[in-house]
Formats: structure tokens, C-alpha cells, sequence
């Protein structure tokens, strides 16, 4: 597909637990560049990030910078501690700035967490083009729900963190969960370590039948009966490594919600087309690093808000 001249050339960086990717494009058919670079301790990542970074920036010049990063995330302009890392279980990780190297650079910069970037990604270029609502929920080694209601995520104190709701267990199941933080909300059931866990082995080892999934498609019908009762989005869209790599999940969980729901509401439109309102996401696994590159994109549409995203200061 050509590229319209006017598009926009900008950076992208998608902040993983593990990996973090790095982008130069203008949109997901014209990709300039790429890095992969692992995530270790925050110096040695950023400095890695920045560098490459700063060798895009001499040779393209490119016009705004998108961080999608792992949360949680502070994500008020202002307040001083604008764009850290908070409450995190990752070592070494809390209280670090994702944001204060970027704004070096001069160029707007846009900042959100991973999961609220892919959904943003989806609605810009992916299965959620012309909607108005709707979420993109990440099942893998955490649950991340980017909930978008009239094209914006949700925000308030913070950012949404949807998949830490509690909900109601499978009569006669006792195990705690996996979250250190509240055992057994819907990360701590059906995410990948939690998965692991009970089972003894990983989600990608494990049968269709094994009993665990029972355990995963409730937490999740959970979720999702109460994302549809509260942000009435449009449509979900499923990714992540469990939630991409197990193909029997999808129908169980439609199966599950319609009956959860039980015909109240919105419930008769979802079940038109339920297929379609449970879905993959249509960029897969690139939803996520987009991600970054939409951010950026939104970033200069909105770049009156530059001069506060400057003033801001170190985490700790």
C-alpha cells in the first residue's frame, strides 16, 4: 500500500516485561526500522532504548515519540511523578520514569500502558476501525484490559486495571491464585503463571480438556460479563500468548457470556453477532508494539499538550 506523503515519520517504544520493542514508522504498512531489545535492569534498558533512539533521530528526524509501557503506570500530567512505573511486582522497577528520556529528544511525546496502546492500535488500524467503544484484553503472563470508551481509555486516579476484578469462583475451588496482590482476582486465575501453577505445567502443554481451562473461562466470562455491564463496549478483542495461542478458549467463553449476561440489557445485540463481538485482535501480536506508534500519532494531534508533558520530573 503507498504511503501518503504527509503521514508522519515517529518512534515507538513498546516497554515489555521481557522485551521491549522499538519502531520508526508512520503506521503499520510502512515500518522503517526495528529493535528488539531486552528488558533488564531499567539503566542498562533505557540507555539501550535511547541510544537507538538518538541514531533514529539523527538520520530520520522523526516528529513525535509513543511509549507503551508496562504498568502499573502514573499517568497524571500533573502531578510530578507523571509517567513512572508504581506498585510494580518487577524488580528494580518501581518508581522508574518511562517518560523523562524521551522528552529529551524535543518532540511531543505520547504515554500510555501497553495494553491501552494495542487497544488504541486496534481502533486506529486494526478490528476496531469505526467503533466508538471497545476493549482490548491481553491473557498471558498478566491480564491487561485496554478499555476505550468514545476513542479515549478510561482514566481517573489512574489508569483501568480490569484484570485484577475480582470475581465469583467455581463452586468447590479453594486454590488462593497467583496475584501477590489479590490471589485470586482474574490475573491470579487465568493469567499464564497462574495457569502454570495449578496445573503443574504451562498453558501450551496443556489439553483442551484439562480442568484448569473450566478455571480460565469463568474468570474470564467473569471479566468480561462485567466490562459489558459497566463500559458497554462494542467489541473485545482477545490477544496475548494464551489468549492467541489457545484457539478453543474464544468459543467457550461466547458460550459462557451469553449465558452469564442471560438476555439482560445489551445482552440480545451481543448475541447477533457474537462471533464478531468476541474476537481476535485483526493486528495479533503487533498489536502491541502499534501500539507505540499510535500513541505517537495521537501525541501530535494533541500537541498543545507538549509544554506540560516537559514539565516533567523524576519518579524518586
Amino acid at each position: 500500500m503507498a504511503v501518503p506523503e504527509e503521514a508522519p515519520l515517529v518512534a515507538g517504544i513498546e516497554l515489555g516485561g521481557t522485551k521491549c520493542v522499538v519502531l520508526l514508522a508512520t503506521g503499520p504498512d510502512d515500518i522503517r526500522a526495528e529493535a528488539r531489545i531486552a528488558t533488564t535492569t531499567p539503566q542498562e534498558t533505557l540507555d539501550a532504548i535511547e541510544d537507538r533512539l538518538r541514531e533514529w533521530r539523527i538520520k530520520h528526524r522523526f516528529q513525535a515519540i509513543g511509549v507503551a509501557g508496562f504498568g502499573p503506570l502514573a499517568l497524571d500530567p500533573r502531578r510530578p511523578d507523571y509517567g513512572c512505573i508504581v506498585n510494580t511486582p518487577k524488580p528494580g522497577w518501581d518508581g522508574t520514569s518511562l517518560i523523562q528520556r524521551a522528552l529529551r529528544f524535543g518532540v511531543p511525546v505520547g504515554l500510555d500502558t501497553d495494553v491501552n496502546a494495542a487497544a488504541l492500535a486496534e481502533g486506529r488500524w486494526g478490528g476496531a476501525q469505526g467503533l466508538q467503544s471497545w476493549a482490548y484484553v491481553t491473557v498471558g503472563t498478566g491480564i491487561g484490559v485496554g478499555a476505550i470508551v468514545e476513542g479515549r481509555p478510561i482514566r481517573g486516579l489512574g489508569h483501568a486495571e480490569l484484570g485484577h476484578l475480582r470475581v465469583p469462583r467455581l463452586k468447590g475451588r479453594s486454590w488462593p491464585g497467583a496475584c501477590p496482590y489479590h490471589g485470586d482476582c482474574v490475573e491470579g486465575i487465568a493469567s499464564g503463571p497462574a495457569i502454570a501453577i495449578q496445573a503443574g505445567f504451562p498453558a501450551e502443554s496443556l489439553s483442551r480438556t484439562d480442568p484448569v481451562w473450566d478455571d480460565v473461562v469463568h474468570a474470564l466470562t467473569g471479566c468480561f460479563h462485567n466490562l459489558v455491564l459497566t463500559t458497554a463496549p462494542e467489541r473485545i478483542l482477545i490477544g496475548g500468548g494464551v489468549g492467541l495461542g489457545q484457539p478453543h478458549l474464544i468459543p467457550r467463553i461466547r458460550k459462557a457470556l451469553a449465558e452469564s449476561l442471560n438476555g439482560y440489557a445489551v445482552a440480545p445485540r451481543i448475541a447477533e453477532d457474537i462471533e464478531a463481538f468476541l474476537a481476535h485482535p485483526s493486528l495479533g501480536n503487533r498489536a502491541g508494539p502499534l501500539g507505540s506508534i499510535a500513541l505517537a500519532l495521537g501525541s501530535l494531534a494533541t500537541v498543545e499538550a507538549a509544554p506540560i508533558l516537559r514539565s516533567a520530573q523524576a519518579c524518586a
